[in-house]
C-alpha cells in the first residue's frame, strides 16, 4: 500500500462499496470526534470577529483603526516616544508599526521631531488634534469595550480578562 498525505481511515471507513458506510459516520470516524467550534484559535477568531465590527462602528466618527488608536494612546501616555519602542509598547513589528505611524502623522496626530540629545533619533509626540482625537477615542473605546463584553456578568468580565492577560 502506498503512503498516503492525508488521515488513514480505520477498516470500517475503507469499504468503497456505494451505501457501505454512511457518509457523516464515515466523516465523524476520520475527525475523531474533533470539532472545531470548540476550539481555542476558532472561538478567538469568532470573538475577535464580533469585537472588531463593534470597535469599527464605535470608532467610525475618530476614524481609527485598532492599531492606530493602540499607537495613538501609547505614544500619549507616553508624552514623546521613538517609533521603535512605541512598536514595542504596542505589540507591532517594525513594518506595522511604521505604516501606522506614518499614516498618524500624514493626518496630523502625531509629529516627528529630533531627539535633543541624539538628533539621529525621532522623537513622535501628539499633536494638540492628536490630544483631541485620542480623548473622544477613548470615551468610544470604553463603549466598544462594554458592548464586546456585554453578554458577560460582571465576575465572568474579570474572569475573562484575568485569562486573556495569561495568554498574552
Amino acid at each position: 500500500m502506498a503512503p498516503s498525505d492525508g488521515p488513514q481511515p480505520d477498516a470500517a471507513c475503507r469499504d468503497d462499496r456505494p451505501g457501505s458506510l454512511d457518509p457523516a459516520l464515515r466523516i465523524a470516524t476520520l475527525l475523531d470526534g474533533y470539532s472545531v467550534d470548540h476550539q481555542v484559535g476558532y472561538l478567538l477568531r469568532r470573538a475577535h470577529q464580533r469585537h472588531a465590527a463593534i470597535f469599527q462602528d464605535g470608532m467610525a466618527e475618530a476614524d481609527l483603526t485598532p492599531t492606530q488608536f493602540t499607537a495613538l494612546v501609547k505614544t500619549v501616555e507616553a508624552g514623546r516616544i521613538t517609533q521603535n519602542h512605541l512598536g514595542r509598547l504596542a505589540a507591532m513589528d517594525p513594518a506595522t508599526i511604521q505604516g501606522v505611524v506614518r499614516r498618524l502623522t500624514e493626518r496630523g496626530l502625531l509629529a516627528r521631531t529630533q531627539d535633543a540629545a541624539d538628533r539621529r533619533t525621532v522623537v513622535l509626540e501628539p499633536t494638540p488634534a492628536g490630544l483631541a482625537v485620542a480623548h473622544s477615542a477613548v470615551a468610544s473605546a470604553r463603549h466598544i469595550t462594554q458592548a464586546t463584553l456585554a453578554p458577560l456578568t460582571q465576575d465572568e468580565r474579570r474572569q475573562f480578562l484575568t485569562l486573556l492577560r495569561k495568554l498574552v
